[in-house]
C-alpha cells in the first residue's frame, strides 16, 4: 500500500509540475505577444512621381519609416485627380494610422471629402508641398514659402532688367504653384517699374517638361513674343529652353523658375538663358513631415502649419550650393 501510495505522489508531482510548466510557457507566449509593437501603416500620395522632387522626399520619408520597422504604401496617381483618391480610399481599407500627401489639386471638393471621410476614422492627414484650400482638414501642412519663391524671382528680375515681356508657365489646379506665380505678379505689380513689364501670355504646363515643351514650342510658331519666362518649377522651365533650343528662337531669354534641382543647377553652365531658381529643401521637408507624423499617431501636439524657407541660386552664387543635389 506504501509503495502504491508513494507512485501516486510521484506521478501526481510529476503532472503538477508538467502543469506549471505549461502555464509558464502559456503566459510567456501571452505576454510576449502582448508586448510586440506592431508595426505603424502609413500612406503616401504624390502628385506624381514624374518629378524628381517626390521620389527624393519620399526616399528620404521611406528611410525613415523602414528604420522604424514600420511600413509605408507608396502610390503615384500620376496627376490624376480621380486615381489619387481611390488610393486614398485604398490606404482606409488597409487600416494606415496616416496619410502624407500632396494633392493632384487642392481645390477638389472630391478629394477634400474623401480625406475628411479618412479623418473621421482617426487617420492623421499630412499635407505636404502643396497645401489643401480647406486647411482644416489637414492635420499638418508642410509646404516651402511658395509665395515667397515668386516674391525672389521678381525681385531679382526688376534688378537684372529695365523691361521685359513674359511668359508665365503655370500649373493651375496646384495651390504651391499658384503661390508662387502670385508672389511674382504681387511683386511686379507694385514696382516702379511694372509698366515696362508685360505679360504676354500664360501656359498651364502642370508642372511637366512633356507638356511645356509642345506649349512653349507652339506659342513660338504662332508668333508669341517673350523674352522673360517664369516657371512655377525647374521641369516646366526645363521644357521650355528645350522648345527655345528646337525652333532656334532668335530672342535671348531670361529664365527664371522655382525648386533649385540637380538638372537646373547644371543648366546654370551649359545655357546662358538661365537666370535663377528659388530653390526648395525636400530633404528637410521630408524629415519634418515623418517628424510631424509620428507625432500626430502619437497623440502629441503639432503645428498646423510649417514653412520651410526658400532661397535664390543665381550665376552669382552657385557655387556655393552643391549641384549634386538638393538639402
Amino acid at each position: 500500500m506504501n509503495k502504491k501510495r508513494l507512485n501516486l505522489n510521484k506521478y501526481s508531482l510529476i503532472e503538477s509540475i508538467i502543469a506549471i510548466i505549461l502555464i509558464i510557457l502559456t503566459l510567456s507566449i501571452y505576454f510576449c505577444h502582448i508586448g510586440q509593437r506592431r508595426p505603424v501603416k502609413i500612406g503616401s500620395s504624390y502628385m506624381t512621381m514624374n518629378n524628381e522632387f517626390y521620389p527624393i522626399i519620399n526616399e528620404q520619408i521611406a528611410n525613415q519609416i523602414n528604420n522604424r520597422n514600420d511600413r509605408l504604401y507608396n502610390r503615384d496617381p500620376a496627376l490624376n485627380q480621380q486615381k489619387q483618391i481611390e488610393e486614398i480610399h485604398s490606404f482606409i481599407k488597409k487600416g494606415v494610422q496616416a496619410i502624407i500627401i500632396n494633392p493632384v489639386n487642392g481645390d477638389s471638393k472630391k478629394l477634400n471629402h474623401v480625406l475628411k471621410v479618412a479623418k473621421s476614422r482617426g487617420i492623421r492627414i499630412v499635407i505636404i508641398d502643396s497645401p489643401l484650400k480647406n486647411s482644416k482638414i489637414a492635420d499638418c501642412t508642410i509646404e516651402s514659402a511658395n509665395y515667397h519663391a515668386g516674391q525672389l524671382n521678381a525681385e531679382y528680375m526688376l534688378k537684372r532688367q529695365k523691361s521685359g515681356k513674359i511668359l508665365l508657365l503655370e500649373h493651375k489646379s496646384a495651390i504651391s504653384g499658384v503661390e508662387r506665380i502670385q508672389g511674382f505678379l504681387d511683386t511686379l505689380k507694385h514696382s516702379k517699374k511694372a509698366k515696362n513689364f508685360k505679360i504676354v501670355k500664360r501656359l498651364n504646363t502642370y508642372g511637366q517638361s512633356e507638356i511645356s515643351l509642345p506649349l512653349v514650342k507652339k506659342a513660338i510658331k504662332n508668333g508669341t513674343d517673350f523674352n522673360t519666362i517664369m516657371a512655377l518649377n525647374d521641369r516646366a522651365a526645363i521644357g521650355a529652353l528645350a522648345a527655345i533650343d528646337s525652333t532656334n528662337y532668335s530672342h535671348h531669354v531670361s529664365l527664371y523658375s522655382v525648386d533649385g534641382s540637380e538638372n537646373m543647377k547644371k543648366m546654370f553652365t551649359l545655357n546662358p538663358d538661365v537666370v535663377a531658381t528659388a530653390a526648395q529643401s525636400p530633404l528637410k521637408m521630408a524629415k519634418i513631415a515623418v517628424n510631424a507624423t509620428y507625432r500626430l499617431i502619437e497623440h502629441k501636439k503639432v503645428p498646423k502649419k510649417i514653412i520651410v524657407p526658400v532661397y535664390l541660386i543665381n550665376k552669382n552664387n552657385l557655387d556655393q550650393h552643391n549641384i549634386c543635389g538638393w538639402q
